[in-house]
């Protein structure tokens, strides 16, 4: 894929369920090797704007993308762009961990094999998992069922087996949601090491979190038309947006005068 100055760029990016426009033209920067969080107030849309940069929203049926998503300087929606392809550049971890009732090393390998890895096996889960932060943890029982970890270690778990792939960009959709204070603070550090090879966007309720981690920050909330159609109301860098936002709305959602 051609390189681009940003790691995602959307113009005029709308996404329909149906008839219903859920988001409306959003134009977004994504820069490299960054943690960019997406905040808002609950049916803005942010969940579905992250799963449009990597084409997931078209699994779920009736659901039309307008506009353009770049990835490298390349629109991810143009017709001969194959889906899977994209999502091998552009990874997933969701709110609920969720790994494959496979060994921890299967939950690793199989991602890689299907994508047609053909070196060291061994070596490659063992960087996987060192990347997550969970090798040693996990390194003398690789044999275990995935399901079996706690749900730190399962979130960990997906990460490793996202970047097992070597993708470009990864995307989190809440992945500290389900998780207690402790299991949270590591996810949250293994970003900021993650993000040193990766870009990272990350879907957050947690003003604390967004806060904490990324180095920028887009709010979006839902259009006052009646509509209720999520838009991008302010975007730059997280401390801007935390201490000096533009938009009265921005400082509203962020003091919690309503969200």
């Amino acid at each position: 894929m051609q390189n681009g100055n940003f790691a995602i760029e959307t113009k005029d990016l709308a996404i329909y369920y149906g008839s219903f426009q859920a988001v409306g033209n959003v134009n977004l920067q994504i820069e490299h090797h960054k943690i960019t969080a997406i905040i808002g107030p609950s049916g803005c849309g942010k969940s579905t704007v992250l799963r449009a940069f990597n084409r997931m929203n078209e699994l779920i049926p009736e659901v039309a993308t307008k506009g353009e998503v770049l990835f490298n300087g390349r629109n991810i929606y143009q017709r001969e762009v194959d889906p899977v392809e994209v999502r091998r550049h552009i990874g997933m971890v969701f709110q609920k961990p969720n790994p494959f009732p496979k060994s921890i090393y299967e939950n690793i390998a199989w991602g890689a094999r299907i994508n047609g890895y053909k070196d060291n096996m061994d070596e490659l889960v063992e960087s996987a998992l060192r990347g997550a932060a969970l090798w040693d943890e996990v390194h003398d029982k690789l044999d275990q069922n995935g399901t079996s970890l706690s749900g730190g270690q399962q979130q960990r778990l997906c990460i490793a087996r996202a970047i097992a792939v070597k993708p470009d960009i990864i995307l989190m959709d809440e992945p500290c949601s389900a998780l207690d204070p402790i299991a949270t603070l590591r996810i949250e550090e293994l970003m900021h090491d993650l993000a040193r090879e990766y870009t990272i966007i990350i879907v957050t309720h947690n003003m604390q979190q967004a806060a904490r981690v990324s180095d920028f920050t887009a709010f979006f909330s839902l259009s006052d038309d009646g509509k209720r159609t999520g838009q991008l109301m302010e975007y730059g860098a997280t401390k801007k947006i935390f201490t000096n936002p533009e938009k009265k709305i921005t400082e509203d959602y962020i003091t919690g005068r309503f969200g």
